[in-house]
């Protein structure tokens, strides 16, 4: 018998996937990953390697995607809250330009597959989050491209998060609903919206 839950979303290949927890007094146990489950629910995925990462509130990673050497994704939340979105880079999908944000965290222990061809990112909502995710390609230096991560025409609404959209992805007067501040690296500061970044 099957140990996960598939949801699929509006985009088509983006899935939400629930673990079964087995719990007690003493703590809880999850497979985080068990092919022949993913396989059951077509699922077929090759993924080479794990990846993890610490950042505290505020923090908005994203949204990246790889140019040659796109990586399939499953995420998931070891500490903390974060919300995570994937937007449809695929040239000939209906769903081109469209996104999906789901809330993950240590709470829910939900998981979200991201296929190859989608940009990701996400905003940690929590003082602190640990996010892990495997991948089903390597990474590649130089590889690495970006959209703004407040594109109007992408329309994402980053819970807990207040600002006006400024023309570019700069932090500059954006908080957390709290006082804290926006996080972005220099290089997410950088990436310009869908329509200048794409043109086919």
């Amino acid at each position: 018998m099957g140990q996960i839950q598939v949801e699929r979303t509006d985009i088509e290949g983006l899935c939400i996937i629930t673990p079964t927890i087995h719990q007690d007094s003493r703590g809880y146990f999850m497979e985080s990953y068990n092919e022949r489950d993913f396989q059951e629910q077509g699922l077929n995925l090759r993924f080479v390697q794990d990846n993890q990462s610490m950042s505290v509130k505020g923090v908005l990673r994203g949204l990246h995607f790889q140019k040659q050497y796109p990586q399939g994704k499953l995420v998931r939340v070891l500490k903390g809250r974060v919300y995570d979105v994937a937007v449809d880079l695929r040239k000939n999908s209906k769903t081109y330009g469209k996104h999906f944000g789901i809330t993950l965290s240590e709470e829910n222990k939900k998981m979200f597959y991201i296929p190859e061809g989608f940009a990701h990112g996400f905003l940690v909502l929590s003082d602190t989050a640990e996010f892990a995710y495997k991948v089903t390609d390597f990474y590649h230096p130089g590889d690495e491209g970006g959209l703004a991560w407040n594109d109007p025409s992408i329309g994402i609404r980053w819970p807990e998060l207040k600002g006006t959209y400024a023309g570019n992805a700069k932090k500059d007067g954006y908080t957390m609903e709290d006082g804290s501040p926006l996080l972005l690296s220099e290089k997410d500061e950088l990436w310009l919206p869908l329509a200048e970044t794409f043109s086919f």
